[in-house]
């Protein structure tokens, strides 16, 4: 009888107990989600109808803030809801599902920011050798290649968790579900589970983020060969990846690579990278690129012509 499957239902502890303090979230978390769906959603319009933007950095970049609306999605409106009713539940499907979705877009947002640093590199490295390496079809096979990279990712990660049985309890000490969390409530022995989760994501979160220092590391000794106004335009463009970079990995270092607590801080970390990150980087892409801004201001004036 442990090993049966006796739990249908798991309930969240949520960011906050207080009810007021929840309703405050509520308040603030709400236009901060549809901020990051309107956003990102700009970016992926105005690069697919915007003629001025078909180089392979949009392409990129397009493919990242719709991959951020999904891995937003996956969490916030779920979170979002949670925050006015007093017990939040989720089904044991809908869970494994929300771990699946959370992973998978959340690799894809990992690759995806390797391959934009690959881009820049070529571009920046190897200028006159650039649109032969970086074609279209190169560029859609890397798109298509880290969306592959996230399913294999996340289809490791949810068959490693679903032979485990839930037999009580069911609360779950955080606001949605991930895969530590969920392993605390298998009425078995998760080491093993836990121990593959953690190599696996790890693997990939070490080789990206070598790659990507590496990467970053050789453009900016390169530059020294460059003019004042080659440097500053690539030192501008490569400053929004860095920055992008810096926000996804920060939090989430410091989240996956130690053991796992039920401090309040760790919520709110996490509140960092499924909240605040997905609405920043469209932030920090346009105000940084006249290229966006100004793709930007044709599409609203285009309507007038």
């Amino acid at each position: 009888m442990a090993n049966e499957n006796n739990v249908t239902e798991l309930i969240f502890t949520g960011l906050f107990q207080d009810p007021e303090v929840q309703k405050v979230c509520f308040v603030l978390f709400l236009p901060v989600y549809l901020a990051t769906v309107l956003g990102n959603g700009l970016i992926v319009v105005i690069v697919s109808v915007s003629k001025s933007l078909r180089s392979p950095m949009y392409i990129f970049l397009s493919s990242l803030s719709l991959v951020e609306i999904c891995y937003s999605s996956t969490v916030v409106p779920k979170f979002i809801t949670d925050l006015l009713v007093k017990i939040k539940t989720i089904s044991l499907k809908g869970c494994l599902a929300q771990i699946f979705f959370f992973h998978f877009f959340g690799v894809v947002e990992v690759l995806l920011l390797v391959v934009m640093a690959y881009d820049r590199y070529v571009a920046i490295c190897k200028p006159l050798h650039y649109m032969n390496i970086m074609s279209h079809q190169v560029c859609h096979m890397l798109v298509a290649g880290s969306w592959l990279g996230g399913l294999i990712h996340s289809t490791i990660q949810i068959l490693i968790t679903i032979p485990l049985p839930f037999c009580g309890p069911n609360v779950i000490d955080h606001y949605f579900c991930d895969l530590q969390p969920l392993f605390k409530l298998a009425c078995t022995d998760t080491f093993m589970e836990g121990f593959i989760v953690m190599a696996n994501s790890g693997l990939i979160s070490i080789i990206s983020l070598l790659i990507l220092v590496t990467s970053y590391i050789t453009i900016l000794v390169n530059l020294r060969n460059h003019s004042a106004e080659g440097r500053r335009k690539a030192l501008s463009t490569c400053a929004s990846h860095i920055t992008v970079v810096l926000l996804f990995f920060g939090p989430g270092t410091f989240i996956y690579m130690r053991p796992s607590s039920t401090y309040t801080v760790d919520k709110l970390v996490a509140v960092f990278y499924t909240v605040i990150t997905p609405m920043l980087n469209p932030i920090v892409y346009t105000l940084r690129n006249a290229e966006m801004k100004n793709a930007i201001r044709k599409f609203w004036r285009q309507p007038e012509n």
